[in-house]
């Protein structure tokens, strides 16, 4: 489809927005520092499913978390429901931080992906948000935060578009053959 808005690229029941595909972005750790964990008025969103994921697991990287977020946990569980009703990650009370944060020097990383357990999708997407559509279908948009501005930059430096630098989420979410579409697709595109 094409429309005033850009073109919306169909693959299966998930329709991708262009600038998934058009705009360069790579995280920057050392320039962020991982801010995109540790700011925000809720926690990272949940899917069904996630939360009993994030228990299953906490054994195996409850050790790297603080202990703030341990303690956020103890007493808050393995999500919360943030003021739109969705379920989200727990944050630790009184900061912005998610519960699941690692401290290393200046800079956040994420505990659960330190120990090689699933992240929630709406993290190791990012910044592609996924939203469901009547009818069961996805839609695949990307999100525009002013934290991230040194991974457009740095994305853009070096030649690396957004779902490029996602390829190893997105086939773990989508699958192989949905991820060589969409790099067909981007080829047409671009």
């Amino acid at each position: 489809m094409h429309g005033r808005f850009g073109s919306i690229i169909e693959i299966g029941n998930v329709l991708v927005s262009e600038d998934v595909v058009s705009e360069f972005f790579a995280c920057d750790y050392p320039v962020c520092k991982g801010a995109c964990c540790i700011v925000g008025d809720s926690g990272a969103p949940l899917e069904e499913g996630e939360t009993e994921t994030l228990e299953r697991d906490y054994p195996k990287y409850s050790s790297l978390m603080s202990q703030e977020g341990r303690d956020a946990v103890a007493a808050k569980g393995f999500f919360e429901v943030d003021r739109d009703n969705d379920l989200v990650t727990p944050l630790i009370p009184g900061s912005e931080a998610c519960a699941f944060c690692h401290r290393e020097g200046e800079s956040l990383l994420c505990a659960v992906e330190m120990a090689s357990c699933r992240k929630p999708v709406s993290c190791s997407l990012y910044p592609i948000r996924v939203t469901r559509l009547t009818g069961g279908g996805l839609a695949l948009n990307l999100h525009r935060w002013g934290i991230c501005a040194p991974a457009f930059a740095k994305g853009k430096r070096e030649g690396i578009r957004a779902y490029q630098f996602l390829k190893r989420p997105l086939t773990e979410n989508f699958g192989e053959d949905f991820y060589e579409a969409l790099c067909a697709a981007a080829e047409h595109l671009l």
